[in-house]
Formats: C-alpha cells, sequence, structure tokens
C-alpha cells in the first residue's frame, strides 16, 4: 500500500507541476493557445481530482491524513489562480464561468462519493463488529448447552445411585424383617421345648412321689 500512494503522490506533484506551468503559459499565451491550453488545464483538473480522491481511499489507516489535507488545500490555491488568471483575461467570457461552476459541482460530487463511501466502511465494520458479537453469543450459548447436557447427565447417574441405595435399603430392611421373625420363631420354639420339659419333669416327680 505504501508503495501504491508514493506512486499517486508523484504522479500528483507531476501534474500540479503542470497544471502550474499551464497556467504561467495562459497568461501570456495568444487566443487560440488560451483556448487549448484551457481545455488541457480542465482535464488535468480533473485527473487531480481523480488522483486525490485514489490518494485519500489508500491513505485510510496508512497516517497521511496531513498530506492528504495539504494536497488539497495546494490544489485549491492553484485553482484560485487559474480562476483568477481567468477574470483578467479577456477572453474570459461566461460559457467559461459555466464549465468551472460545472468543474465545481464535479467536485462536490466526488466529496460526496468520498462521504458515501466513509459512511459504508463505517456501516461494514459495524456490521462486522455485530457478526462477531453474534458468534460469540453463539459460542458462549453453546458452552452453557453443553454443561448443561454434562450436569444433566450428572444428575441422571445420581438419581441412578440413589435408585440403587433405595432398592439395597428395601432389600436390608427385608432381611432384617426376615431375622427378626425367624428369632421370634427360635425364641417361641424353645419357650415350648422349655414348657414341655417342665411338664414332663412335674410329671416324672409326681410319679416318683405317687409311686
Amino acid at each position: 500500500m505504501a508503495t501504491l500512494i508514493q506512486s499517486y503522490e508523484q504522479q500528483y506533484s507531476v501534474l500540479t507541476a503542470d497544471i502550474t506551468a499551464k497556467i504561467g503559459r495562459l497568461k501570456n499565451g495568444n487566443e487560440e493557445n488560451r483556448e487549448q491550453l484551457t481545455r488541457e488545464i480542465h482535464g488535468n483538473f480533473e485527473e487531480a481530482n481523480d488522483l486525490l480522491e485514489q490518494l485519500e481511499l489508500e491513505s485510510r489507516g496508512a497516517g497521511a491524513g496531513s498530506r492528504i489535507a495539504a494536497y488539497k488545500a495546494e490544489l485549491q490555491r492553484i485553482k484560485d489562480e487559474y480562476r483568477s488568471v481567468l477574470s483578467n483575461s479577456a477572453t474570459y467570457n461566461m460559457d467559461t464561468e459555466d464549465v468551472y461552476e460545472d468543474w465545481n459541482g464535479a467536485n462536490e460530487q466526488h466529496q460526496k462519493l468520498l462521504n458515501n463511501t466513509e459512511r459504508l466502511e463505517r456501516t461494514g465494520k459495524n456490521l462486522t463488529e455485530g457478526y462477531r458479537v453474534i458468534l460469540e453469543t453463539e459460542q458462549i450459548g453453546a458452552a452453557v448447552l453443553q454443561d448443561l447436557s454434562v450436569q444433566r447427565e450428572t444428575i441422571q447417574r445420581s438419581r441412578g445411585r440413589l435408585r440403587e441405595t433405595d432398592e439395597q435399603l428395601n432389600r436390608s430392611s427385608r432381611l432384617m424383617n426376615s431375622m427378626i421373625i425367624r428369632a421370634l420363631q427360635d425364641r417361641f420354639v424353645l419357650i415350648m421345648v422349655f414348657l414341655v420339659l417342665s411338664v414332663l419333669i412335674c410329671f416324672g416327680l409326681y410319679k416318683i412321689i405317687v409311686l
């Protein structure tokens, strides 16, 4: 980009020098030369405007804004000098004035085009920034959904472990109840055996005493 900017600046310097030289010739030229020089100078000014437009577009962000302003001021000074020569010239007429006004109108259109280009660039940057924010938001949303999925799996595993623990507790409870029932049954059997033995002992003692 720097090489292209330098090329535009060199072309602009050569072109403004040529315009200045032609304005000097216009002051001392004859009628035929003045008409030809006037057409050439108008074409040179249009070319200079195009160069400044290209230079301004290429120089954005390159820190050459001060030089562009100086080039514009220099070109305006040359335009004022040219118009002064036309005003003092005997061949200056309304047609030349109309051409000059049309030329100024073209400059205004160039400036409006530059302004529109700047607005489009700002809009493009805003759209790019908005798209970047959307991508970041999408990434954050995807990360949140992934975290929620992991948490859901963790909750499901925890719920599964709780169900297993509950089943184990139920089995343990049934086993404890079965053990308690068996212990009660064994105790009842022992009591019955003890009672039977007591009856038999009592009956045996009675027999012994009676006999």
